[in-house]
């Protein structure tokens, strides 16, 4: 079932929506917008379920292991600058 809406854009985001649409052969740009919608959904139904996970964990570490957690990140963390 589909459902018409009202989305706003600017000019620079219809102008790319319309590229795209013309390089896939398409007259408008419906199906770009509703396949960036799904990607968009899907992603964040898939970041919910691993912060979820990442919070179930919680207090599984001992408090040696997440003191020596922390200092391990925060050596990498350094690196990286």
């Amino acid at each position: 079932m589909s459902m018409r809406t009202t989305v706003e854009i600017d000019d620079k985001q219809r102008a790319e929506l319309l590229r795209i649409a013309a390089e896939r052969g398409l007259k408008g740009f419906s199906d770009i917008v509703r396949e960036a919608l799904t990607e968009y959904l899907n992603e964040d139904t898939s970041r919910t379920a691993r912060i979820n996970a990442a919070l179930g964990r919680r207090s599984s570490l001992s408090a040696k292991e997440a003191e020596d957690l922390a200092s391990r990140t925060q050596a990498i963390r350094e690196q990286w600058r």
